[in-house]
């Protein structure tokens, strides 16, 4: 017999047990269900709505259960529909009676509501940690290539000078304002739903800071509608993780551009690599291009989720039940796209040599020489507009402005002489963008310093 069968005469359709069991994806959060449920009989007990000594024994109990759970001795069950009705049946077959007063004061409302909340803590916690070991990885990789001079690009165009190191970081800052959300989001959640019943709360004198201090909380949740009926912190996780998704999207892309024959800029280990069933000289960056592709299966949990809030009246509905396959599956596949994407960027090899072909052919100095003709005093217009022409001549002779003729310079403008040389190498280029950002190698290693430093700060604060 169901838990909450006593208003029912008839059984419930075996289809409907099966659409509305949550068992088979909700049994995760036992961990959670057990220790929540133990802190709320403790909390039963000290203010004498139970018996102190049927509320020690239903702590024991649970404890017991929970070590079960964790060596794989327990088997839930469809019949009891969800993690919470297991647990409390299981319960109150090991100890009888006293099980039954588990569930005083508390709602499957609250219930459902605090496990969900502890489980995506922790989940962002372990979240937040992959991040970093990302960006610490990105780190690595740029102290070794802070003179690595590749071309930035704008519309996939070569644009400017930059480097190996200068790149990446960019990602790494992407990937700590991930982190920064993902730690927003939890500092967000961490009220504590219990007690607030259904919806209403309860006529028991229980202590509701006594549980949410308990079990980490920095405090009860302020009312008792919101309480039970509030799922921003999953839309909010949700969107966090979309966004990383995102980010971690662009870097596929770009890894799958530079391991291309065209490219050559790197060259993925073969362990991060797969090959062809056909072609034997294929090496496929199957891993990013999965990454890559599982980022529209975490929008799409994120489309699931909202879609299922937009239109619920206060306070708990069913429909919220849909809530936890969704987010589940959102925080599984960035974990596992996390725990796959670190080590393939770590094993990556770094082609410099294709880095520096590519920084020579593409005119990328081109800036820095109209600079050129800007400091010895002409309008930057004028200065575009010359190297404009320069750059037209070399490719229509098949040149670069490093091999063009100082007569072809002064038959542009008269301002131009031998030092162009040395201003427009792309060396001296790199080293003269000091600005702040910007992408000389003294000014990279201080931004890796700096994320180091914030590395380690969460490191010591975790």
């Amino acid at each position: 017999m169901k838990l909450w069968a006593g208003r029912f005469e008839k059984n419930t359709d075996r289809l409907v047990d099966k659409l509305n069991a949550s068992i088979a994806y909700d049994q995760r959060m036992y961990r959670e269900d057990i220790t929540g449920s133990m802190a709320h009989a403790a909390m039963l007990g000290a203010q004498g709505i139970i018996p102190r000594s049927e509320a020690d024994l239903i702590v024991k109990a649970l404890g017991e259960i929970l070590e079960d759970c964790e060596a794989g001795k327990v088997q839930f069950s469809e019949e009891h529909e969800d993690i919470h009705m297991n647990i409390e049946v299981l319960l109150t077959q090991r100890i009888g009676d006293a099980g039954k007063r588990l569930h005083t004061a508390r709602s499957r409302n609250d219930q459902v509501a605090v496990d969900l909340k502890m489980y995506l803590r922790r989940e962002i916690d372990a979240l937040q940690e992959k991040v970093r070991a990302l960006i610490a990885a990105i780190c690595r990789k740029a102290s070794d290539h802070l003179e690595s001079i590749m071309p930035g690009y704008t519309h996939l165009q070569r644009a400017q000078p930059s480097t190996f190191a200068h790149y990446t970081m960019a990602y790494a800052e992407m990937l700590r304002r991930d982190a920064g959300r993902l730690a927003d989001c939890r500092a967000r959640l961490n009220l504590c739903p219990l007690g607030s019943g259904a919806m209403g709360g309860t006529t028991y004198p229980i202590d509701r800071a006594r549980t949410a201090a308990a079990l980490g909380f920095d405090g009860p949740t302020e009312n008792s509608i919101d309480g039970v009926s509030d799922r921003d912190y999953v839309l909010e996780l949700a969107s966090a993780l979309s966004i990383l998704m995102m980010h971690l999207s662009r870097f596929s892309e770009e890894i799958i551009l530079w391991a291309s024959y065209e490219f050559g800029f790197v060259s993925l280990d073969d362990a991060y690599a797969t090959g062809s069933s056909i072609m034997p000289q294929k090496k496929n960056p199957d891993i990013a291009e999965l990454v890559r592709g599982k980022t529209g299966r975490v929008y799409g949990d994120l489309m699931g989720l909202l879609t299922v809030m937009k239109g619920l009246p206060l306070a708990y509905n069913k429909d919220m039940q849909e809530d936890k396959e969704a987010i589940f599956d959102a925080v599984d596949t960035v974990s596992l796209c996390l725990d796959v994407f670190t080590p393939m960027y770590g094993t990556m090899t770094v082609c410099t040599g294709r880095l520096r072909r590519a920084a020579a052919e593409g005119f990328i100095n081109a800036t820095d020489c109209a600079d050129y003709l800007v400091k010895k005093g002409m309008p930057f217009r004028d200065a575009y507009t010359c190297v404009g022409r320069l750059v037209r001549s070399c490719i229509e002779t098949g040149q670069t402005l490093e091999t063009l003729p100082l007569a072809a310079y002064r038959a542009v403008s008269d301002v131009f002489d031998q030092d162009v040389y040395d201003a427009i190498d792309l060396m001296t280029c790199l080293q003269g963008r000091t600005v702040p950002g910007g992408p000389a190698p003294e000014t990279v290693r201080a931004h890796i310093s700096r994320v180091e430093a914030w590395l380690s700060e969460k490191e010591t604060t975790t």
